[in-house]
């Protein structure tokens, strides 16, 4: 693989509309197959929703729980299609796996209302990593909206505490359209990265520990979003598009201009 063909698959992703991130990736990969792994592990795109056969619950689709075709079910721990040889976490991870989930599931029914999460695990050889997956989609109207949260984590054992580094990303995409004001696309992503060090009792306290981290960094970018995202585009829309008759926007201005000045006399 060239690394010039790889970086300029990089930067051509980047300069394309970040909602058609999942297509424009099939694209490339189909150009150059030999860039399909490194794409598929260094690319963020909207996650995927598949049904677990065994328990009839969804579960979301990542570079993290693929092996090959085949994707494990974070539920049942079984991969489909079926794989032979599939590499699998340990027994103590695997019961970590599962405790975080659950807590996952209750913090997206409580904060998202709705949606799809999934929490996959695996080992390291000191200590162990995993990824946290959030996803809310709204129904298809006028107004249609996605939000995929990534957040993936190295745990690293010491003594009495554990050194964790956090990277989360998060994938915005909204658009809405009527007559009036014609089509609105906004699309985009964030990514942010935290380290910290935190007390260790027991594997209870890596669930504690995670869980806190996920949320804090949630609750971090989804302030940011709504700064950089939704206020911009309010700033740039509210001064290019406007339902007020031009006349009636600039007498508006010479109105607020004559009240400063009057106020500085």
């Amino acid at each position: 693989m060239s690394s010039d063909q790889f970086d300029s698959a990089l930067d051509l992703l980047r300069r394309l509309p970040p909602h058609s991130t999942a297509a424009n990736l099939n694209r490339i990969c189909a150009l150059a197959p030999d860039l399909t792994e490194e794409l598929l592990s260094s690319v963020d795109q909207p996650l995927q929703t598949r049904q677990c056969k065994k328990t009839k619950r969804d579960y979301l689709l990542c570079d993290y729980n693929r092996d090959g075709d085949s994707y494990r079910s974070p539920w049942s721990n079984e991969f489909y299609p079926e794989l032979e040889d599939a590499e699998m976490p340990s027994e103590r991870v695997r019961k970590m796996e599962v405790r975080m989930g659950e807590a996952v599931d209750i913090y997206r029914e409580l904060y998202y209302e709705g949606g799809v999460s999934s929490v996959y695990f695996w080992d390291l050889d000191d200590g162990f990593a995993g990824v946290v997956l959030l996803k809310k989609t709204t129904p298809k109207s006028s107004s249609e909206g996605g939000w995929d949260s990534i957040h993936v984590f190295e745990a690293i054992d010491r003594a009495r505490n554990a050194h964790y580094k956090l990277t989360s990303t998060v994938i915005l995409r909204l658009s809405t359209g009527n007559e009036a004001l014609g089509d609105m696309d906004l699309s985009g992503n964030m990514t942010r990265q935290v380290e910290q060090d935190m007390p260790v009792q027991d594997d209870g306290s890596h669930i504690v520990n995670v869980g806190k981290l996920v949320e804090d960094m949630e609750l971090k970018m989804r302030n940011l979003l709504q700064e950089v995202y939704f206020g911009k585009a309010k700033d740039i829309v509210g001064d290019l598009r406007s339902l007020q008759p031009l006349t009636e926007a600039n007498r508006d201005k010479a109105t607020h201009q004559e009240m400063i000045n009057s106020m500085k006399r």
